[in-house]
């Protein structure tokens, strides 16, 4: 289930991939449901034949691999993609590979000799091929992907979440997850950031004040960007893992997001509950998360 810090996380994992030219593209036979891939891989591996990685960024929940003159590859793992260079949690799941080579131009005296600095290799794995692949160049990512998507959440500000939010009648919990309205919050840390600002998940969003959107705004950064320092969150099924097949950790820190039945970590006499909206999970305090969000935030 990545969502923004978990594919933060990965982007920071294969940014070694930068400089590397691409040797090899090939899809991994696989006969469990198939990935989306676009346009057919004959394609994309003629397009990017000997094109050099120029870098690796992310938009929303998307991994973003650049080439010269402007092309893309973007990966979108969805529920249960990961984008990692080695130890893939099994080769079952395994479904596309991009070969990469470094001419010793582009190494010190130290690595030359090694094997291993002279190639990398970029895999996706996927356990249930939900995940997406797509090459595209900078127009058609300006014109098409990027319209698409709601700014970052980590550029969110009160402001912005006032324009984007504010007349929608929608729960606040809900409309977080729309990716038109904001790129980059999932299921986990949409509860968690509604739990720091104190506001009650079930709330419609044109029912929010500027000051508890402003305490929106600062608990999405403070949540993402402790999640990305501790590398996201790997829960009790084990499938988010970091670019090495590590665990992330920042489960350690929900204090909402699972924990249903736990006394409430702020209010000491409410209970983490559970209710589902849009047919997804949400956690929270019912005791100080209020309806109207008097409860004060933790921030």
């Amino acid at each position: 289930m990545p969502e923004l810090p978990e594919v933060e996380t990965m982007c920071r994992g294969i940014r070694s991939i930068e400089g590397y030219q691409v040797h090899r593209v090939k899809l991994i036979p696989c006969g469990l449901k198939p990935i989306s891939v676009t346009p057919e891989i004959g394609e994309i591996s003629q397009t990017l034949d000997r094109r050099t990685v120029t870098g690796v960024t992310r938009l929303g929940k998307r991994v973003l691999i650049w080439f010269d003159e402007k092309y893309l590859l973007v990966i979108e793992p969805r529920m249960t993609g990961l984008v990692m260079l080695e130890n893939p949690p099994n080769f079952t799941h395994l479904r596309f590979e991009v070969l990469f080579q470094r001419s010793r131009k582009g190494l010190d005296k130290q690595h030359a000799k090694s094997a291993n600095h002279r190639t990398k290799k970029l895999l996706f794995w996927d356990r249930r091929g939900l995940g997406t692949i797509r090459l595209m160049n900078e127009d058609q990512y300006q014109s098409d992907l990027k319209l698409r998507l709601g700014p970052d959440a980590l550029e969110m500000t009160a402001k912005l979440f006032l324009e984007r939010f504010a007349k929608t009648s929608r729960a606040i919990k809900v409309a977080l997850l729309d990716q038109g309205l904001v790129a980059g919050i999932g299921n986990i840390y949409a509860a968690e950031i509604l739990f720091l600002a104190g506001v009650d998940p079930r709330t419609q969003c044109n029912r929010l004040s500027r000051k508890q959107w402003e305490r929106v705004a600062s608990a999405t950064r403070v949540i993402l960007n402790a999640a990305i320092k501790y590398e996201g969150s790997t829960l009790s099924d084990g499938t988010y893992r970091n670019a090495i097949n590590g665990e992330g950790s920042y489960q350690q820190c929900h204090r909402v997001y699972d924990r249903e039945g736990n006394p409430c970590s702020r209010c000491a006499e409410g209970i983490i509950q559970r209710i589902v909206q849009a047919q997804r999970s949400t956690f929270f305090c019912r005791s100080c998360q209020r309806k109207r969000g008097q409860h004060p935030s933790l921030l």
